[in-house]
């Protein structure tokens, strides 16, 4: 069993907390946050252990990233980068309710939790974190440090976007592409592609139809 360290006491790593002790391939040794109020606490019963460059204590514990927003945990990533942490040192997690045939990818340092279901052929970027209950159709693909909220759909052949968002309960149709940085909102119903972006694409339950027109208000940028 190799030991583990959460980076980010944050809800997610509660989250994936509970993922890594269903698992039962890690023994998770604590967290690590920048937030000097949290040094010395414990979160679930686990010690917040210190501030990142703590991380280096521990050259041998895998480690996973447990910031919400796909732009932090790329800056993140690339702060630990600097610091000497490679790539490999990243540990995967699947909650073992998960249903992941063997011909799916999941790229190092990524979040699957319960109940996500992938049909065949799925790819998952780096760093990218799956909610419960998310279903992903075949040939689907989800590039790094996106999220895909709770029970969202994903279509066959759909594009997620880097460090995309997709909303809870959000219907992607098949072979959609959304661009990187990208957000829908809660029970989104997407019929075309989307553009790239960086803030918040509002939407309803009311569906984005392929014939409308693409308006540059529908993103607040």
């Amino acid at each position: 069993m190799e030991n583990l360290i959460l980076v980010g006491a944050s809800s997610l790593a509660r989250e994936t907390l509970t993922a890594v002790r269903a698992d039962g391939r890690f023994r998770a040794l604590g967290f690590i946050d920048d937030n000097e109020s949290r040094w010395g606490t414990s979160v679930n019963d686990l010690p917040v252990l210190g501030p990142i460059p703590h991380i280096l204590e521990y050259p041998n514990a895998r480690l996973v990233v447990c910031v919400r927003s796909g732009q932090s945990r790329a800056r993140l990533v690339s702060r630990l980068r600097m610091l000497g942490i490679p790539d490999e040192q990243y540990a995967t997690v699947v909650h073992p309710s998960a249903s992941v045939p063997g011909n799916c990818r999941i790229g190092q340092g990524s979040i699957v939790f319960a109940g996500v279901a992938m049909t065949a052929e799925v790819y998952l970027g780096r760093h990218v974190v799956v909610m419960p209950n998310v279903s992903m159709m075949h040939k689907s693909r989800v590039q790094s440090y996106a999220t895909i909220g709770a029970g969202a759909a994903i279509g066959p052949g759909a594009r997620i976007g880097e460090e995309t968002t997709i909303g809870m309960n959000s219907t992607i149709r098949d072979r959609v592409s959304i661009g990187r940085r990208a957000e829908t909102g809660l029970g989104a119903l997407v019929l075309r592609d989307l553009p790239a972006g960086d803030g918040r694409l509002e939407t309803s339950p009311v569906p984005f139809d392929t014939q409308a027109p693409f308006r540059r208000e529908d993103i607040n940028v």
